[in-house]
């Protein structure tokens, strides 16, 4: 059985970074947009990172341009607009594809996994996100609706 660790991604900044480095935290993977209007749960992800890190907490973003043209920009520009608009420090990725015949291999797992509602797989806005327990297990499929303040105390709890 696959865990999340069994895969990498490139970082933002173009460097390809396995999973596997966080094996036992507990993580919250997001596709992010940067001109979505869930874009403003940066700023609550941002807390939830700086708030629970040190207690083997990890939020991860993957931006992705699949819903509406919400994330045009290239990596460079995705890191400087979540800087110096968010102050964002949790690690973030380079742009993927979450749905279709280019699904990055992570998110299919993903989908796989943690089913939406009815059974769906399809990732249907920005913004969705997974929690992983420590075990690399998903645990909770969230909508893009769900802030992170709303899933606070899932994610304190590894749940």
């Amino acid at each position: 059985m696959a865990s999340v660790y069994d895969f990498s991604a490139r970082d933002i900044d173009g460097n390809e970074r396995s999973l596997a480095e966080w094996r036992g935290k507990t993580l919250l993977i997001v596709n992010v947009a940067s001109k979505c209007g869930f874009t403003p749960q940066y700023t609550g992800l941002e807390a939830l990172w700086r708030k629970y890190r040190d207690k083997g907490v990890a939020v991860l973003g993957f931006p992705c341009d699949q819903f509406g043209h919400q994330e045009p920009g290239d990596e460079a520009e995705i890191k400087n607009f979540c800087s110096t608009s968010y102050d964002v420090s949790f690690p973030m990725f380079a742009k993927i594809e979450v749905n279709g015949e280019n699904t990055h291999p992570l998110y299919r797992w993903l989908k796989k996994e943690g089913k939406g509602i009815l059974g769906s797989e399809a990732i249907k806005w920005n913004f969705t996100k997974f929690l992983i327990d420590d075990r690399g297990e998903v645990v909770r499929r969230y909508a893009p609706t769900d802030t992170p303040e709303k899933i606070e105390r899932d994610i304190a709890e590894g749940r």
